[in-house]
């Protein structure tokens, strides 16, 4: 059975984002191959895919690395966001799908219940689904990969604090929602532009010993995997 580099390279960035492996860590195909029980190759292909993304590095005679981001970086992707989002949110409005408004409904009415029931770790998981979809809902494979990348790295380069006030979060998507059900552009990116900058207080940059990797097991889901 061959592993799918796909695969390979989502543990890897999920351990490198989770802080398995610490900015600096150096990830060796080796290493990385008896970690998650495959062969050197779709270790290499995920590397140089990371490597695209800006979470490995690699420097001739040390290898592959992970990649240690300066503060100013940091800032700059919640920049990014802020103007990403938005027009992601203008773009759904135009092209989201009957699906797209079912899916994005759902998840408010879940998140409105689970914030009046402070069920925290379900809201984060919740928030996750509803960016994801509303990205997807915008109709452009380019700037859904976009979003998608931006998210992994701000999950990794900062820690996100719990609102006071969950239940007014959740409020704000589904004002959003309404808005692109309505296919009005505008106020969709103008309340996704104020959701941004209403939710910068709540991160904090995460602080990681340099090269540090903890242990933890991550074997590859190869469930799905055709022989």
């Amino acid at each position: 059975m061959r592993v799918p580099a796909q695969s390979v390279c989502t543990a890897i960035r999920d351990d490198i984002v989770s802080g398995v492996f610490g900015p600096g860590s150096r990830l060796t195909e080796d290493q990385l191959a008896r970690r998650y029980g495959v062969s050197r190759v779709p270790v290499r292909e995920a590397l140089r895919t990371l490597e695209s993304e800006g979470f490995v590095v690699s420097r001739r005679h040390a290898g592959a690395q992970v990649a240690e981001p300066t503060d100013q970086e940091a800032a700059d992707l919640l920049d990014v966001r802020a103007l990403l989002e938005p027009l992601g949110a203008a773009r759904a409005a135009q092209r989201r799908t009957e699906a797209h408004l079912k899916v994005l409904r759902g998840l408010v009415r879940l998140g409105q219940e689970r914030a009046r029931r402070g069920q925290e770790e379900d809201l984060r998981a919740l928030g996750g689904w509803f960016h994801e979809t509303l990205a997807q809902a915008s109709g452009s494979p380019a700037l859904t990969a976009l979003l998608t990348q931006l998210r992994h790295k701000i999950a990794w380069m900062y820690a996100v604090d719990r609102p006071d006030r969950p239940v007014d979060v959740w409020a704000e998507h589904g004002a959003i929602v309404d808005a692109i059900a309505r296919g009005d552009a505008e106020r969709a990116r103008a309340l996704t532009a104020l959701h941004a900058e209403r939710a910068l207080p709540l991160h904090r940059l995460k602080r990681y010993e340099r090269g540090r990797v903890r242990v933890s097991q991550h074997a590859v889901n190869t469930a799905s995997v055709r022989n």
